[in-house]
C-alpha cells in the first residue's frame, strides 16, 4: 500500500466554512478555544485538569455496568480505570449506531481518535489518553442508519421499531445477516448477541478495537444523566442555549457563513419506550409533541428531578453533555460536525464547561489494485479524478488529442477585428455602434459552440478510453459521493484483513489533507 496526500482545497470537497477553520482564518477565531494542534492540547489538559473527580467515578461505575458481559482486554479494562485519575483525558469521537458500521468514514473517526491518543501519549507522557467512541444511541432518525453499500449494492435492515434507535431490539436483523456475503462472523456474533442496536454495536466496535484500548459510551444512562439536570433545567425553563446560539449564528452569517444547525427555544426531546419527541412550550404548559402528553412547569420540574434519563438533548445540547460527563479534550468530528461545533461556544460558557480542541477526522480516498491499474494507464494524476466527469474527460482529451481544439486565437482575431468595425461605425454613424457591438456577441457564441462541437467530436474518438476514465472515476466516486461517505468498510477489510492496521499505520491526526491509499499487485506495480 502507498500514501499520497492532497490538500483539501484541491478535492472540491469542503466547504468554505470548514476550509477557513482548518487554514486558521482570523475571524473564526471566537468561536473557538485552541487550534487542534499537538501544542494546543498543554493548554487544554490545563483547562480540563478541574474536571471533578465525583464525575468520574460515575463514568467509570457506569461504563463497568455497560462493558458487563463482554469479555474485554487489559487494554479496554486498564484505560476505564485510569479514568479514576486525574491525569486521565479523553479524546472522542461519536457517531450514528450505522447498519454494519455504515459508510467507511465512521472507521476513519475511531481511527483518528486513537492515533491521537498515540500522538499525545508521545508529547505528554505524564498524562494518559484514553480514545472514546460516544454511540449516538439515543437518535431516533431509523432512515439514516438502516442501510449500507457493499460491493455496489444497497443492503437495508428492515423493521417496524420507532424511538431511540440504540433502544432497538435486533431480533429484525436476522433477515440482513443472511443476505450480506463474505466472512460477516463479527457481525453476526454481534448482532445475534445483543439484545439491543446499542449492546450490538458496543460488541461490534469492541471486537474491532479492543486491542486498542477504544472505550465505547452509551450516555444514554441515568447515572449519566443526572449530571446533566441543570441545563435540562436551564434549557427548558430559560431557553439560554438557544439565545446563545442565535447570537452566534448572526455573528457568523454577518461574516458571509452559512451556520449548519439552529436551536429551539427547547432543545430536549421525551425519552420512552418506542417514543423519542420533541419538548414544546405551549402557553403555560408545555407538551411532547406528537402525543397527547403535557405538562405543568411544576410536573415537569418533578419529572426533571425523578427521571433524568427521560431527557434527549439534541445536536446543540448533546456536545455539551459529552463535554460534562467525560475528562475530554477533544472532539474529533467531520466537516459538518466541526461547523457546527463553532456555533456553540458561547452555551459552553454559559454553563462553565471548557470547549474542547475540534479536530477533523482523517479523510481517506482507497484505491483497491485493479484500479490502481487502470489508473496507471490513463495518465492522469490522482488529483484530476476529484473533478467532475466531464471536466476529467475533457483534460484527457486536451492532453492526447493530435489536432488543435482550442479557437482561442480566432476569438481573440475575431475580437480585434469587431473592435475595428465598432470604431468605424461610431465615426460614420453612432447608431450603429450598437448593432456591431451585438453581432461580435452573437459571433463569440457561434466560435464557442463551435469549439464545443471540436471537443465532442474529438472525444467520440476517444470513446474507449473515455470510457476507462470514468471506470476509475465510478469506482473511486460511487454514485458520484466520495468513497469515504458510501462505501461500506467490508469492501476492503474482507479482501485486505489487515486493513485497519493500515488505517492505523498511515493516518495522522494532525496532517490536515486527504490521504489516498492505494494498493499495489504482487510485483509492486500499479
Amino acid at each position: 500500500m502507498q500514501l499520497q496526500k492532497i490538500p483539501f482545497r484541491s478535492t472540491h470537497a469542503f466547504t468554505e466554512f470548514f476550509l477557513k477553520y482548518i487554514e486558521k482564518h482570523t475571524e473564526l477565531k471566537p468561536f473557538y478555544g485552541q487550534y487542534p494542534s499537538v501544542e494546543s492540547f498543554k493548554a487544554q489538559i490545563k483547562l480540563k485538569s478541574s474536571f471533578p473527580d465525583s464525575t468520574r467515578k460515575v463514568l467509570v461505575d457506569s461504563l463497568r455496568r455497560q462493558y458487563e458481559g463482554i469479555k474485554s482486554t487489559p487494554e479496554v479494562d486498564q484505560n476505564i480505570q485510569s479514568l479514576l485519575k486525574s491525569n486521565t483525558f479523553t479524546v472522542t469521537t461519536g457517531h450514528q449506531l450505522a447498519t454494519f458500521t455504515g459508510p467507511l468514514y465512521f472507521i476513519y473517526k475511531i481511527i483518528t481518535a486513537i492515533k491521537t491518543c498515540r500522538v499525545l501519549k508521545k508529547q505528554y507522557p505524564d498524562a494518559h489518553f484514553v480514545p472514546i467512541y460516544w454511540m449516538a444511541s439515543e437518535d431516533h432518525d431509523y432512515e439514516e442508519i438502516k442501510s449500507f453499500r457493499l460491493y455496489g449494492k444497497k443492503y437495508t435492515w428492515e423493521t417496524n421499531q420507532q424511538g431511540a434507535v440504540g433502544r432497538f431490539h435486533t431480533k429484525d436483523m436476522n433477515a440482513l445477516l443472511d443476505q450480506v456475503p463474505g466472512a460477516i462472523d463479527l457481525f453476526r456474533e454481534a448482532y445475534t448477541k445483543g439484545k439491543t442496536l446499542s449492546e450490538a454495536v458496543r460488541m461490534l466496535v469492541h471486537a474491532l478495537f479492543k486491542s486498542e484500548g477504544l472505550v465505547v459510551i452509551d450516555a444514554d444512562d441515568r447515572s449519566l444523566k443526572e449530571l446533566l439536570k441543570p441545563v435540562i433545567r436551564d434549557d427548558i425553563f430559560k431557553h439560554t442555549p438557544n439565545t446563545r446560539v442565535t447570537e452566534t449564528n448572526k455573528q457568523l452569517e454577518s461574516l458571509g457563513l452559512h451556520p449548519q444547525v439552529n436551536p429551539r427555544e427547547i432543545n430536549f426531546f421525551y425519552l420512552d419506550a418506542g417514543l423519542r419527541s420533541r419538548i414544546e412550550r405551549a402557553g403555560d404548559s408545555f407538551v411532547v409533541v406528537d402525543t397527547p402528553m403535557s405538562f405543568s412547569a411544576a410536573s415537569l420540574e418533578k419529572k426533571i428531578e425523578d427521571n433524568p434519563e427521560m431527557f434527549s438533548p439534541n445536536v446543540i445540547l448533546r456536545p455539551l453533555y459529552q463535554e460534562i460527563i467525560l475528562p475530554n479534550l477533544a472532539y474529533i468530528g467531520g466537516p459538518a460536525e466541526l461547523v457546527y461545533w463553532l456555533e456553540l461556544k458561547g452555551v459552553f460558557e454559559h454553563f462553565g464547561v471548557p470547549f474542547p480542541i475540534l479536530l477533523p477526522r482523517n479523510f481517506a480516498l482507497v484505491v483497491d489494485a485493479p484500479t490502481s491499474r487502470k489508473l496507471s494507464r490513463t495518465n492522469l494524476p490522482l488529483d484530476a479524478f476529484f473533478s467532475d466527469k466531464n471536466t476529467l474527460n475533457n483534460r484527457w482529451v486536451a492532453q492526447h488529442s493530435q489536432n488543435e481544439l482550442s479557437l482561442d486565437r480566432e476569438i481573440k482575431a475575431l475580437d480585434a477585428l469587431m473592435n475595428q468595425v465598432k470604431s468605424r461605425c461610431e465615426i460614420v454613424d453612432a447608431s450603429l455602434s450598437p448593432m456591431a457591438e451585438a453581432q461580435q456577441v452573437r459571433m463569440k457564441k457561434m466560435m464557442a459552440t463551435m469549439e464545443k462541437k471540436l471537443l465532442r467530436a474529438e472525444k467520440r474518438r476517444h470513446s474507449d478510453s473515455l470510457r476507462q476514465i470514468e471506470a476509475v472515476k465510478d469506482t473511486l466516486y460511487p454514485n458520484g459521493n466520495l468513497q469515504e461517505r458510501t462505501d461500506n468498510f467490508l469492501n476492503f477489510s474482507q479482501q485486505d484483513p489487515s486493513f485497519i492496521d493500515h488505517l492505523l499505520e498511515y493516518f495522522d491526526p494532525f496532517d490536515f489533507q486527504f490521504n489516498v491509499l492505494s494498493y499495489h499487485d504482487k510485483k509492486g506495480t500499479a
